[in-house]
């Protein structure tokens, strides 16, 4: 890895936004490192400077994705209360997995075959979990979730079914017969289902 420099921090964020790029268009596994550095004006060689492979550089990009969650959810337009932040929660997710797409993909994809993408693929669902948690402990006096289920079990299920509603419906095309939710209806299906989950107040008499 190059000194950290200005000049090294340019071409390194240049392979970044290239990468991005490629894997958008192209998908993570079609993406070529000599079209990476092509796309980014810098040559093959100097790519290796950087990253000895395409999965180091993936995981370099997401990185920025569970932060990237944090910064959205906790903007200053949340509300104090529990619902406001499941809704605010609920939108970062869906936005930052948007922006992320491609990447989120190709993690995705290596997670099932390479231990490595797997331990980051749950580590990005970790810091979620951890915020979820505290949340669900903090609450749990006037909800009447059971006591046999442990809140980071519970937190665990929620990150899931976001993910997998992300991932269908962002990344697989949508369920077969049913017409695609617009982002207002997906936010507030996926607070919906949170709510019941975590209110007390919020479930039906």
């Amino acid at each position: 890895m190059p000194p950290k420099t200005p000049r090294g921090e340019r071409t390194r964020a240049a392979f970044l936004d290239a990468a991005r790029q490629e894997f958008a268009e192209k998908g993570y596994f079609n993406a070529k490192i000599a079209d990476i550095a092509e796309r980014a004006g810098r040559s093959s060689g100097s790519f290796y400077n950087y990253y000895d492979n395409k999965e180091l550089l993936l995981a370099d990009l997401v990185n920025e994705f569970p932060r990237d969650v944090m910064r959205r959810a906790f903007s200053d337009d949340r509300g104090p209360d529990l619902a406001s932040r499941i809704e605010a929660a609920v939108n970062a997710y869906c936005a930052a997995y948007r922006t992320y797409l491609p990447e989120m993909v190709g993690v995705f994809q290596l997670a099932m075959t390479q231990p490595e993408f797997r331990e980051r693929w749950l580590s990005l669902r970790s810091a979620g979990i951890k915020v979820l948690v505290t949340d669900i402990d903090h609450f749990r006096k006037r909800s009447d979730i059971p006591r046999q289920i442990r809140s980071e079990v519970l937190a665990s299920a929620l990150v899931s079914m976001l993910e997998g509603f992300c991932w269908v419906w962002m990344a697989a095309g949508g369920e077969e017969g049913i017409t695609p939710p617009d982002d207002e209806e997906a936010i507030a299906t996926l607070t919906h289902v949170w709510s019941r989950a975590v209110l007390a107040e919020t479930r039906p008499k």
